[in-house]
């Protein structure tokens, strides 16, 4: 019969991996396997997205004339304004407004450069025979203008040298007796942007027309994503009873899409890995969400307001705000209640936020994404140590008394349950918990789980040097490196602990690292060092706990 500790490590070892497969879950969107919210699901919000123009990869990508069909082509005026790309530029954004809508159909980071291409800046919104991925936004509740009107381009196009902020004017014709006028406001080392929606009604009779905002995607995984981890890309909404729900596209896709309906509060986001965009509503804009396939792999999610009764001659205001930018999560924090959440840390939210903060602070003093990550490791292992201490310790008694349980079993082989009492009574003699050595190690699973999700979704790591040759902690090893050393110190590991009786056990304790390591050769050398440097403290500290134990440290290489 196995060994106790052995049997309990293993218990603990399939439940790290239900817990892990349960945040996966999550984390990509889906419902927790094993642990669901005990919440009710949202109901499913798709009625209001049929009033919205639909936005088809044909009319996203061309760039001549409108389509003579369809509400943008409405009025006879119409005709005479030309479709035209304009290109706009901040110190940190570039822009491409489309005159079809006045909507934003490309964005570029000028700080965030292109890991595999350095010289080209990072593109999020984009359309493009391989991409489409805009930012929308018009009138329904009438044959008003919208996301498909041609419009008129009023502006400058570039940031002057000293100005706070750069100003640019979408004029609509006039349809349905209402004319739409979208004034963006960019400023100056802002990825936020204010829109004006001024709704001018031009006719005889009162007008009640409705803003609807959303943000339009092809359902394809960001260029470069990895195949060994994925992170959440998709829509998401945020609103004070549901709080932050990721939607998958496929669920949009099957109907079976849950999040909520309509709120007086909330925004509606796209996520993917390091970047998201967003749009927010005026503070306390009741609105309705939705979230739809609008052609084959292209689907919107966006929200539905009243903008106001206006009456003849009058003129009323909606206000926007549109973010597209990276996910600093500072930055997100001061923008709108939730919306940090786009940096989606999953279950461990509650772990992943303090720890986040802590290593912002270490960067802060050593000016370095890295060796803030090997501080915050040797913080956590010196919080960690007198649990640390008391799981090596029993390890030790454990590894002490190996002999006279290795002689019970072989002197009661053929009688497990003689041999059963035999080890309890030597466990009690020698006063050694067997489960002493899991229990500690087990309370801080979450922690350092916690601590991955900061160091895989941390936008801050992306470009982030090092020393010598890591150049990007959110690339991983030119050169495989660190995941060499990861995977000799985790092979150190295994051999610092006690040979299991079990061949079998003994084989597998040695592959499982192994193939574990494997997946470390195409992970981001940022989380690479991260566990180099827990594996390197955890042979440090439990070399030191056994030297005082006065069980000195022995090498148990593997028989094969």
């Amino acid at each position: 019969m196995n060994d106790i500790r052995r049997a309990i490590l293993l218990v603990v070892f399939a439940f790290s991996l239900v817990m892990l497969w349960d945040q996966w879950q999550v984390h990509n969107g889906r419902k927790a396997t094993f642990f669901p919210s005990a919440s009710a699901p949202a109901k499913t919000a798709s009625a209001p997205a049929a009033a919205v123009p639909a936005a088809t990869p044909g009319s996203a990508v061309a760039t001549a004339a409108p389509p003579t069909g369809g509400p943008a082509a409405a009025a006879p005026d119409t005709a005479a304004v030309a479709r035209e790309r304009i290109e706009v530029r901040t110190d940190v954004l570039k822009l491409v407004f489309d005159t079809e809508g006045g909507s934003i159909v490309k964005s570029e980071f000028l700080k965030y450069p292109e890991q595999d291409h350095p010289e080209q800046p990072f593109v999020l919104l984009d359309t493009s025979a391989a991409r489409v991925y805009q930012a929308q936004s018009g009138l329904i509740g009438g044959p008003f203008p919208n996301h498909k009107t041609p419009m008129r381009f009023v502006g400058e196009r570039a940031l002057a040298d000293g100005a706070g902020e750069l100003v640019l004017r979408f004029e609509s014709p006039e349809l349905g007796g209402v004319r739409l006028n979208k004034i963006y406001t960019l400023k100056r080392g802002s990825y936020l942007v204010d829109v004006r929606h001024e709704v001018v009604n031009a006719g005889g009779q009162p007008v009640s027309p409705q803003l609807y905002v959303q943000l339009v995607r092809d359902g394809n995984k960001p260029p470069g994503e990895s195949s060994f981890y994925s992170t959440f890309t998709g829509p998401a909404f945020y609103t004070d009873t549901k709080k932050f729900q990721k939607v998958e596209f496929t669920d949009i896709e099957k109907g079976k899409a849950e999040f909520a309906a309509s709120s007086p509060d909330g925004w509606v986001a796209m996520v993917q890995h390091y970047f998201a965009s967003a749009w927010l509503l005026a503070p306390g804009q009741g609105h309705e969400n939705f979230a739809r396939k609008v052609d084959a792999n292209l689907y919107a999610a966006g929200m539905i307001a009243p903008a106001g009764t206006v009456a003849p001659g009058a003129t009323h205001s909606a206000d926007a705000r549109l973010f597209v930018g990276p996910q600093e999560e500072k930055v997100l924090e001061s923008i709108a209640p939730g919306l940090e959440l786009v940096k989606d840390y999953g279950f461990f939210t509650i772990l992943s936020k303090p720890l986040y903060w802590l290593l912002d602070k270490l960067h802060g003093v050593l000016g370095n994404w890295g060796w803030a990550i090997v501080a915050l490791v040797f913080l956590l292992k010196i919080l960690f140590y007198p649990l640390n201490a008391k799981a090596y310790a029993s390890m030790a008694k454990m590894k002490a008394i190996n002999p006279r349980v290795m002689e019970l079993r072989e002197r009661h082989k053929d009688n497990p349950q003689q041999m059963q009492m035999e080890m309890m009574r030597v466990y009690r003699e020698e006063k050694v918990n067997p489960m002493g050595g899991c229990l500690p190690i087990m309370v801080q699973i979450p922690v350092f789980i916690a601590l991955y999700w900061v160091l895989l979704s941390s936008v801050e790591m992306r470009g982030a040097p090092w020393i010598l040759w890591i150049h990007d902690l959110a690339a991983k090893d030119p050169y495989f490196i660190l995941p060499v050393v990861m995977t000799l110190t985790t092979l150190l590991q295994t051999a610092l602990n006690p040979a299991p009786p079990d061949p079998m056990q003994a084989k597998l304790m040695w592959i499982m690292p192994l193939a574990f390591s494997v997946m470390f050769f195409f992970f981001p050398s940022g989380l690479v060092l991260y566990w180099i440097t827990n594996n390197i403290l955890t042979i440090a500290q439990q070399w030191l706990i056994n030297t005082r134990m006065g069980v000195p440290p022995q090498f148990n290489l593997p028989k094969f």
